[in-house]
């Protein structure tokens, strides 16, 4: 079973167990069409929530819970990672990926050389960018191996070809920006 981040718990609201709700997802409260969440705390113990109410305030969500009714209950939970299983995510169109899938693979240029691997992505004023990390000599086992960063515009222009089957990015990106 796969999992993806969709959202962090922020502190309680209120004195009746509502929560604050950072939402990864765009728009925000889509996170809140998701009945069945799994919270995921710092150590790894996962538990399902099954969501009851929640609004968008502000910039964040405010959810409430089943099971969860008072401040103190909801304050055990801040922190925790809101999680939806990978199979209950509706599909993708024609040239749309969710940034999970493709976390892990391969990014050559146009030239034909190789970049490294998508490790994660930032969301910056110009749009997302994908973190393209490669470990120089990392494979031939040198010691003190240095790690490079390609920081790759995450839009059509840049992203020419996404093979999930592959493993394979192809993208519009120098190997060394002067």
């Amino acid at each position: 079973m796969r999992w993806l981040e969709l959202g962090r718990i922020g502190a309680p609201f209120g004195l009746a167990g509502a929560l604050h709700v950072s939402s990864y997802t765009e728009p925000p409260e889509a996170l809140l069409e998701y009945e069945e969440w799994a919270l995921r705390r710092e150590g790894g113990e996962r538990k399902p929530f099954r969501l009851v109410a929640g609004h968008l305030q502000g910039e964040r969500l405010v959810v409430r819970l089943e099971g969860i009714e008072s401040r103190e209950a909801a304050a055990l939970l801040t922190g925790a990672w809101v999680e939806i299983e990978r199979a209950d995510l509706p599909p993708t169109g024609d040239r749309e990926y969710y940034r999970a899938d493709l976390i892990g693979l391969e990014v050559e240029n146009l030239e034909g050389i190789a970049l490294g691997r998508v490790a994660y992505f930032i969301d910056a004023p110009a749009g997302a960018v994908m973190v393209v990390e490669d470990r120089e000599d990392a494979a031939a086992g040198a010691r003190g191996a240095s790690r490079r960063e390609h920081w790759v515009l995450a839009d059509p222009e840049h992203l020419r070809r996404v093979d999930l089957a592959a493993g394979r990015i192809l993208v519009d990106w120098p190997a060394e920006l002067e």
